[in-house]
């Protein structure tokens, strides 16, 4: 019975792993498989033969097998991500040159990925990389200016590249120039538009064949009647516009400048994106804060530069600033022409004995003080100079040079001398 002292060559025992010829059924802590030598250690000993150390090997060709896998998986993702970011590969696009019309918004410090994203978004094109792949040799889509443009949806890149580098698609903007008043004018027998009406104009657009604007007519309404707060008039100025007169209470409160205009907005959204950027124009300067060195209020100072704006060229704004402020401090009426003007909507007529004398609100000759509101829209160099006027005890200026400058004195029988020296000179 020889056979039966124990299992034959190369036949698996009862107790002993089922396979273990790399190590991975290896039973931690088996004590009875010790003592018994049926492990591959036990097996060696049994036999007079050093354990063989293969096991941890092959754990580890296994381990490196396993983790050349997940990095093959990981890296797959990753570079999708990065062939997807950098737009290699295929990406949408739309056919054609477009549906219907869609107006854009290009942003100051807009990246021409900045654009595509926001065309992508209103459905413009179909993806970003269409529109960034088609402008790669377009030169002129980097020197796009902030502004509303009027493309279409479902654009090809291509088509909208084209179509908003053409000057033809961009709307309209409102150009306000310093002294620009609210209201329509006359020079001469010529009516000069004024700041509504520019507004008006300036929202023209025609989408999908209709023309769209705002009347003129709207804007006057709002800008009488609209809730001052909900159109944009910043809160320092609160007050002042509720006691001013409706058809002048926004007056001055929309700086010198360029304002993109949305078509198809109503006269209040118009009026409030208009305030709202105005409102951010006059911080540079320093108003309001600024406005505290001075004894003065905010809206004091900005009427202020509105007369300084008016009776002066840029070089004199610091000195005619100081005439005002050393006028006002000694209870001496301004006596200035242009206030008397804007009350009749003739700011450059020559006026009468009769009219300079009239009654009313904005007569400076007659009334001490400032007039009740600004007289235009004052540039910021008119704000600063009446937030920092020139140093001097000047009561007088008058216009002597044809160049427009003007000529200072501390004297009325100075002052008399300067204005006859002009006349003759033919400067008025």
């Amino acid at each position: 019975m020889v056979g039966r002292e124990g299992p034959a060559p190369g036949a698996i025992g009862r107790g002993g792993p089922v396979n273990d010829d790399l190590g991975l059924f290896e039973e931690a802590g088996s004590d009875t498989a010790d003592a018994a030598g049926t492990g591959r250690e036990g097996k060696a000993k049994a036999k007079g033969k050093p354990a063989r150390k293969v096991s941890s090997r092959n754990k580890k060709l296994v381990l490196l097998l396993v983790g050349l896998l997940v990095l093959v998986v990981v890296g797959g993702g990753a570079w999708y991500g990065v062939t997807t970011l950098l737009g290699i590969g295929s990406y949408d696009d739309y056919p054609g040159g477009g549906d219907s019309d869609k107006v854009i918004q290009v942003q100051s410090g807009d990246s021409t990925g900045d654009i595509a994203t926001r065309l992508k978004d209103a459905d413009v094109v179909a993806s970003a990389r269409a529109f960034v792949k088609a402008g790669e040799t377009v030169d002129k889509l980097r020197e796009v200016q902030p502004g509303y443009y009027l493309l279409k949806t479902k654009m090809s890149g291509t088509a909208a590249v084209a179509k908003i580098v053409d000057p033809a698609s961009k709307v309209q903007a409102l150009e306000v120039k310093g002294g620009n008043i609210l209201a329509d004018h006359k020079v001469g027998d010529k009516v000069v538009p004024g700041i509504l009406s520019m507004l008006s104009q300036a929202s023209c657009a025609t989408l999908d064949g209709k023309k769209t604007c705002v009347p003129v007519e709207q804007l006057q309404q709002a800008a009488q009647t609209a809730d001052a707060k909900a159109i944009g008039v910043p809160d320092w100025a609160m007050a002042d516009v509720a006691r001013a007169e409706p058809k002048h209470r926004l007056e001055g409160l929309i700086m010198p400048g360029i304002y993109q205009v949305k078509p198809g907005a109503s006269a209040e959204e118009l009026l409030k994106n208009v305030l709202a950027s105005s409102s951010a124009l006059m911080q540079v300067p320093g108003l309001p804060a600024a406005a505290a060195d001075t004894g003065f209020r905010p809206y004091q100072i900005l009427i202020m530069a509105s007369l300084v704006e008016k009776e002066a060229i840029t070089d004199d704004f610091g000195k005619v600033s100081r005439v005002i402020y050393n006028r006002l401090s000694s209870s001496t009426p301004l006596g200035l022409d242009s206030t008397t003007n804007y009350q009749k909507d003739q700011p450059d007529a020559r006026l009468t004995d009769a009219e300079l004398n009239a009654e009313g609100p904005y007569n400076t000759r007659l009334n001490k003080g400032l007039p009740p509101t600004p007289i235009g829209s004052p540039s910021s160099a008119a704000l600063t100079s009446a937030m920092k006027p020139e140093a001097g005890d000047w009561l007088f200026f008058v216009k002597c040079k044809k160049d427009g400058h003007s000529c200072f004195n501390t004297t009325q029988a100075g002052h008399d001398k300067d204005a006859n020296d002009a006349k003759n000179n033919g400067v008025f």
